[in-house]
């Protein structure tokens, strides 16, 4: 088994380095939900460094609430606020040479794509504008709007728990983030096998996200899961 391993990075977190060196795959915030040009440029300069595929990252403008609070926003403007964010991390990886090779929607944004027919459909015409595959959890609306416009990616998620309906249990409720990587592994492979997805999400702002996403790519790798970028 084949299977992509990302994180969400470049958000003002203190391990970015060591983590790049366990993915294959980065999700680079553009600076508006968390993190800088500062934290992006240097994201952006380790995954050159280390053959790391990069994705941008983009999220609602709401750093108090780390870009995980929804908003009621009208189509249109996702579509603006994404091409503009993914154009600001493209202007910061340019000169470093570095391709920006999917998009990733963060936090709230994504969950409403995935749920909403009209903010997936604006996040599927950010992506086709900018010419790049988007990643989303499967089954979703964000899938459906992909059809036909752009490439999707299906994704897991390693480090959070599930709904029978496919959905991820939310922060707020009680035990929603897997914290065994023994069970991560699991589930990982579980999702690869009956979900079909090509990439899994670990994050990358827990204070024991290292030892967490070293555990849980030991494990894959015992089981001989192959870790290569989707892209």
């Amino acid at each position: 088994m084949e299977i992509d391993l990302n994180c969400d990075l470049g958000e003002g977190c203190e391990h970015d380095a060591e983590i790049m060196r366990l993915v294959t795959s980065a999700n680079i915030a553009c600076g508006f939900h968390a993190g800088d040009v500062f934290c992006a440029s240097e994201a952006l300069r380790v995954a050159h460094e280390l053959g790391v595929v990069v994705g941008a990252h983009p999220g609602y403008p709401d750093r108090e609430h780390f870009g995980r609070r929804e908003r009621d926003v009208a189509p249109a403007a996702v579509i603006h606020m994404i091409v503009r964010q993914v154009n600001v991390l493209r202007n910061l990886a340019k000169p470093l040479g570095v391709p920006i090779r999917y998009l990733k929607p963060h936090g709230a944004l994504y969950h409403q794509a995935c749920r909403d027919d009209d903010i997936g459909r604006a996040v599927c015409l950010a992506a086709a504008f900018l010419g790049l595959p988007v990643v989303g959890l499967p089954r979703s609306c964000l899938e459906t709007q992909a059809r036909g416009r752009v490439p999707f990616v299906a994704e897991g998620f390693v480090d959070r728990r599930y709904r029978a309906d496919g959905t991820l249990v939310p922060r707020s409720e009680p035990d929603a983030l897997l914290t065994d990587p023994e069970e991560a592994a699991r589930q990982a492979q579980a999702l690869a096998r009956d979900r079909g997805v090509r990439t899994l999400c670990v994050h990358g702002d827990h204070p024991d996200a290292v030892v967490f996403i070293r555990a849980v790519r030991a494990e894959l790798l015992k089981d001989g899961v192959v870790l290569r970028p989707f892209v």
